[in-house]
């Protein structure tokens, strides 16, 4: 079960990371002007994709670490891992 859980969720990675990185393209060039009066706030840019991915990332390195420091816990105490 765990082999499949493994296989789905990295093949459902694979697939969504390309569709997630289409959504932070910058917009159109062919926008139309701004209303006249606005106070105006320079160029449009893409979405910001950083604070999201730095984010899980850190989370992601956090995880792996506090696993890893689990398995050598769990091997000094002299048990075997599940």
């Amino acid at each position: 079960m765990k082999r499949y859980f493994l296989k789905l969720t990295t093949i459902l990675f694979f697939l969504l990371v390309p569709l997630f990185s289409l959504l932070a393209d910058p917009p159109l060039d062919n926008l139309p002007p701004p209303d006249p009066g606005g106070t105006g706030g320079g160029t449009p840019v893409g979405a910001p994709i950083d604070n999201g991915t730095s984010v899980l990332l850190v989370l992601g390195a956090s995880y792996g670490l506090w696993k890893l420091y689990q398995l050598r816990k769990q091997d000094d105490a002299g048990t075997l891992p599940e």
